[in-house]
């Protein structure tokens, strides 16, 4: 598998753009978003996805290891390929995907081109209690806050999914909370879970 790639942009296509590595021009689809960030010219460092069919070698470009492997994890999902996918993440950010996930929220994952309501509740079905394991932390964190945060739940005896539902909602609510900030949020969390 190709994991990553750093090369230079040297063209946008329809669907992504095409890298320089090495002498060769490998042709990486992306969001319409990370293709406009990528100018030709610029060097690009992307995570990357390689989706073999039968008649084609796809490879699939992300601005993060943390898009990368949500991508692959809702292809784990039934029905949903690789342009399913990319099309959630187009939409959606990885973070606001697994809120979405974790609250069952359809509405959110309805907007997304592709899939409808009952899509939208196989995907929370088969993906709420695995989309807490995947690079939940924002880069740059190590996220240990949230394991502990999530720990003390379970240890008081909320489930895992539970658990994450509430370290999802509080991360996105405090986006730059740190280990010290873990007593004032168990209070936070534990008075979500008592509604």
């Amino acid at each position: 598998m190709i994991a990553s790639l750093a090369g230079r942009v040297s063209a946008h296509t329809a669907t992504g753009v095409v890298v320089v590595v090495g002498g060769v021009g490998l042709a990486v689809h992306t969001t319409p978003g990370t293709r406009a960030r990528l100018r030709p010219g610029d060097t690009a460092e992307l995570a990357t996805s390689l989706v073999v069919r039968e008649e084609s070698l796809t490879l699939y470009g992300f601005e993060s290891d943390d898009e990368r492997e949500l991508f692959e994890l809702l292809q784990t999902a039934s029905g949903v390929g690789p342009k399913v996918a990319q099309a959630v993440l187009t939409v959606h950010a990885p973070d606001a995907v697994r809120r979405a996930l974790a609250t069952e929220d359809l509405t959110a994952l309805t907007l997304v081109p592709g899939i409808g309501r009952k899509g939208a509740q196989r995907l929370v079905l088969e993906l709420k209690d695995k989309v807490g394991l995947v690079g939940s932390a924002p880069s740059g964190t190590t996220g240990s806050w949230r394991d502990t945060l999530a720990d003390a739940l379970t240890g008081l005896g909320w489930t895992q999914s539970q658990a994450d539902e509430v370290v999802v909602g509080l991360a996105a609510e405090h986006p730059a909370a740190t280990d010290a900030d873990v007593p004032a949020l168990l209070k936070a969390a534990l008075a979500r879970m008592a509604r």
